[in-house]
């Protein structure tokens, strides 16, 4: 493929991004302006619709700041519209995605004249270490509907897990501070974003290349979490109807009050009392119309007060404290999990620039973890380590399997097999019973490419076809394909000639781990046929 750019994009629920790369000259560059924004590395996923909910009028950060305007506009809530039908998610993602992605090629075309954007263009898609197959379907769906794509299963799309990404931003961010570990340590990152926070630890192999020695983990305990805190803080002064009206009726004005909240003092808030000034929250200012919601004893008080409400030093460290805490534990679980010493801890995404939190990681594990890193532009780790993936993508050598794969089969009835199983099977001299036989279990560490086989012969000797149904559970092991949380993933048919030899006819099946698909393979070992199918992988990164 005539690949001359790569543009990588990191569509977060919280905030998107996106970054680009020449491969003539890879200096990676994450884009910072953004409609009504310069500066920014990011701006936020929301949209704004018509009244119809079909025509996009804003999007990013001018959809959802909104400081009350002076003219009444409240919508009585017997007149509110429901949810239209037409606009689901899928339109949704579409949506914002053709918005962003009009912003991308407007970009890419002025920075280098020629380039065809579906020729020359490689997209990498930075995905959640669970998105499953559907999810991932979903995107390719929704980059195509968005013309970002010219057809749905195009070869010029990419996906990488956000730790992944993550790993790699780290990795070369070693390189610029001069900073070393040593070949074969490994080193954790903890990329807290505005929901979650993902910890994966990685060890460093020769030529750059990373290899995954832990399983992911990761709760909701991101930035997003210390919004939550301050306007549990607000229920408490205000009352839960007050807040819950607000909610309900200006969500706009709400967000806004949240980023005044989070501009004037919890970006910097760094945990010293010393650096604390107390902070004011003018509610007349931020958001007027709190005032009409509250009950008559509450709007008393705060007329007394000039409705405004003091936040002291603790009441903000009580806002961050139930969130790093888990962080915290999130980090000792990893730490605890890996055989080998840490080397270091990179903190990325948009909260790691939390002072506070910084300051607590350092004091829980600065004397067991030598290097404590948070790299410059650490909100844009994951899209720029993305970016980075699809200029060099052979960075990966291998990945943790989130599931256990396995292939229906029969074997011979047992004592102890329930008996209700021999009715899927009839017509044998010997009762035979259908299982789940498990070709590789979940938290094996798999190279890119690696292939695990198993042999297979027809069970009933006047066979002229087999078919293969891989299953995947995330239980490290299973008896049937029908329990729950067993699932099928997909089918392989082959034909099997020479009826005549009966069951003597061996096939070998394999599955073959690439970078993000699943290729599975069946080989009649008789003749050397050669029968294949393709499924999207999803890794537990």
């Amino acid at each position: 493929m005539d690949i001359r750019v790569v543009v990588a994009i990191d569509f977060g629920t919280t905030f998107s991004g996106f970054a680009y790369a020449n491969r003539s000259s890879p200096e990676i560059i994450t884009n910072d302006t953004w409609p009504q924004q310069i500066g920014p590395l990011k701006t936020n996923t929301v949209l704004q619709y018509d009244s119809n909910c079909q025509n996009v009028i804003k999007w990013g950060n001018p959809a959802l700041a909104q400081r009350q305007s002076r003219r009444r506009r409240n919508i009585p809530q017997n007149e509110k519209p429901p949810l239209p039908s037409q606009l689901n998610y899928e339109k949704a993602i579409s949506d914002y995605l053709r918005e962003l992605g009009k912003l991308i090629k407007e970009t890419i075309s002025t920075r280098w004249q020629g380039i065809k954007f579906f020729k020359h263009v490689l997209l990498v898609i930075s995905i959640p270490a669970e998105f499953d197959d559907h999810a991932k379907d979903t995107m390719r769906k929704c980059l195509y509907n968005a013309g970002l794509t010219d057809c749905k299963e195009s070869k010029k799309v990419e996906f990488t897990t956000e730790p992944e990404a993550a790993a790699i931003y780290c990795m070369r961010n070693l390189e610029e501070q001069n900073k070393k570990i040593p070949i074969n340590a490994s080193f954790m990152v903890v990329d807290c974003g505005g929901g979650t926070v993902d910890l994966t630890t990685r060890k460093l192999l020769r030529d750059n290349k990373l290899s995954e020695i832990t399983e992911r983990t990761g709760d909701f305990c991101g930035g997003a979490y210390v919004d939550r805190e301050f306007i549990k803080f607000l229920r408490r002064k205000l009352g839960e109807s007050t807040i819950n009206l607000l909610k309900e009726n200006n969500y706009g004005q709400m967000q806004y009050m949240i980023q005044q909240f989070c501009q004037k003092s919890k970006f910097h808030f760094t945990g010293n009392i010393n650096d604390f000034n107390s902070y004011e929250f003018d509610i007349e200012e931020n958001c007027p119309i709190l005032k009409q919601y509250c009950n008559d004893e509450i709007k008393e008080k705060m007329e007394d007060d000039d409705w405004i409400i003091d936040i002291n030093f603790e009441d903000i460290k009580s806002m961050f404290d139930p969130v790093i805490g888990k962080i915290i534990r999130l980090i000792r679980g990893q730490l605890n999990s890996s055989k080998n010493k840490c080397s270091a801890i990179f903190l990325v995404g948009g909260f790691s620039e939390s002072k506070y939190l910084q300051m607590r990681v350092k004091e829980e594990f600065g004397k067991l973890v030598p290097l404590i890193i948070v790299p410059k532009q650490p909100i844009s780790a994951i899209v720029r380590g993305a970016c980075d993936y699809g200029l060099e993508m052979s960075t990966i050598v291998d990945r943790t399997l989130k599931y256990t794969y396995g292939i229906k089969t029969h074997r011979e009835w047992e004592l102890g097999d329930p008996i209700n199983r021999l009715e899927n099977v009839k017509g044998e001299d010997n009762p035979l019973i259908e299982i789940f036989d498990p070709m590789v279990t979940r938290g094996t560490n798999v190279e890119v490419n690696q292939e695990f086989s198993e042999t297979y012969i027809p069970f009933k000797p006047n066979q002229n076809g087999l078919t293969f149904r891989i299953y995947i559970t995330t239980k490290l092991s299973a008896k049937f394909c029908d329990e729950p949380g067993v699932k099928l993933l997909g089918t392989l048919r082959i034909d099997l000639p020479d009826a005549h030899l009966g069951k003597s006819r061996e096939v070998e099946c394999s599955l073959i781990f690439g970078k993000m698909e699943l290729v599975v393979k069946a080989k009649n070992l008789l003749n050397g046929k050669i029968y294949n199918t393709c499924f999207d992988l999803d890794f537990k990164n």
